[in-house]
């Protein structure tokens, strides 16, 4: 069987899929890593609603796919930007999930962390700003999770310099109740949060995100870096106090830096897990025998595939995520709260399929085939 795709200039090709999937176990529980998948939601498709309506989520496919990545040894982070906070994903819904997806983990026994922002505030001063952080805190406290502090737009927004950064942040490590992770998203994730840390320079932004958790290293559990700049998180991670993890956010660069070198390594908490899930999983127990050649083996390969979705604009890249959820038998259907289904265009959705079929990822290659061909259909490429 063959499937005729679009390429970037429209023209059609043929691509022949493969016949079976790659083989992946389960196994016992990682060893030398800490690993996170962000997680996407999957919305409701009978909902009657409107992009910038309230998001319409469908409960039990979205915590079937946490139950699935739970599964293979991977935590869940919760409420993050895979899963559409500030685009789509409002913080009602956002609350919502944290204490389903909290309640399901304690259920099963995996492992989550859950981000708390300030979405709830379109604009405010940097004491309001405090406020909805603390507001957001107590939510994912109260629901048993770890803290992962997002970024906040409202933040970037309202502070004047480091020093509201550094005021605003250190009042929150100071009552948090256990160890949490701090955030830096970058501005290619979001725009809103350039100049993040008081200052556009990274190198001063480094330093500013380093005096925040110098002054409270036994209140950060880890770092989350999403620059996708390896060499920038290499020396920031070498500079971390002792005890606080380094969590790889970068999409393209994570087979290296989880690898790591002689100075340390990288942790992880990286949304292209979602699509990634059974086969990092498995990469990393490779990695826990000290096979550092096999893991970069099983691992490299999947950088293409997520360059890919994470290409520019980078905040879009939710799209192929569910788009991959869809074909894998994840969910249902290729609807996303706030239409976000739309925001890539066909040949970018055709070549992650094929990316993604390249390396195995769909258990059952030939429902995902049916499904590329319906889309395309929808879109009046005849098979």
């Amino acid at each position: 069987m063959t499937i005729r795709l679009p390429g970037a200039q429209g023209a059609l090709r043929v691509y022949e899929p493969r016949a079976e999937p790659l083989a992946v176990t389960a196994g016992t529980p990682f060893t030398s890593r800490t690993v996170f998948s962000a997680a996407h939601v999957v919305a409701d498709p009978f909902a009657d609603t409107t992009p910038d309506g309230p998001a319409a989520v469908d409960w039990e496919a979205t915590l079937a796919f946490r139950r699935h990545l739970w599964s293979h040894g991977l935590g869940v982070a919760e409420a993050m930007d895979t899963a559409q906070r500030g685009m789509g994903l409002d913080w009602a819904g956002a609350a919502e999930l944290i204490r389903r997806s909290a309640a399901e983990a304690r259920a099963v026994g995996g492992r989550i962390a859950c981000g708390a922002g300030t979405d709830q505030l379109a604009a405010g001063t940097p004491a309001e700003v405090r406020a909805a952080y603390e507001e957001q805190l107590a939510v994912v406290e109260e629901s048993g999770a770890q803290a992962i502090l997002m970024a906040s737009r409202a933040l970037c927004a309202a502070a004047s310099g480091p020093d509201d950064y550094l005021e605003v942040y250190g009042h929150l490590l100071r009552q948090a109740a256990e160890p949490v992770v701090l955030h830096w998203l970058g501005p290619m994730f979001d725009p809103a949060l350039e100049g993040y840390w008081g200052t556009s320079d990274l190198d001063a932004a480094t330093e500013v995100f380093l005096e925040v958790i110098a002054a409270h290293p036994d209140k950060v559990d880890g770092v989350k870096v999403s620059l996708l700049d390896a060499g920038r998180e290499v020396a920031l991670r070498r500079r971390l106090p002792d005890g606080v993890r380094c969590y790889t956010g970068d999409d393209f660069h994570y087979p290296e830096l989880i690898a790591g070198d002689e100075r340390g390594f990288s942790h992880a908490l990286l949304g292209v897990f979602d699509p990634l899930g059974p086969l990092a999983a498995q990469a990393v127990r490779v990695l826990d025998t000290g096979d550092v050649t096999g893991f970069r083996a099983l691992l490299d390969p999947t950088v293409a595939l997520s360059r890919h979705l994470f290409r520019a604009p980078t905040r879009f890249y939710k799209t192929g995520v569910v788009l991959l959820a869809w074909l894998a038998g994840h969910q249902a259907h290729f609807t996303m709260v706030g239409g976000l289904q739309s925001a890539r265009s066909l040949p970018h959705l055709a070549r992650a399929y094929e990316l993604a079929d390249g390396l195995g990822l769909f258990p059952d290659p030939k429902l995902a085939e049916d499904r590329m061909k319906t889309l395309l259909s929808l879109h009046g490429v005849d098979q």
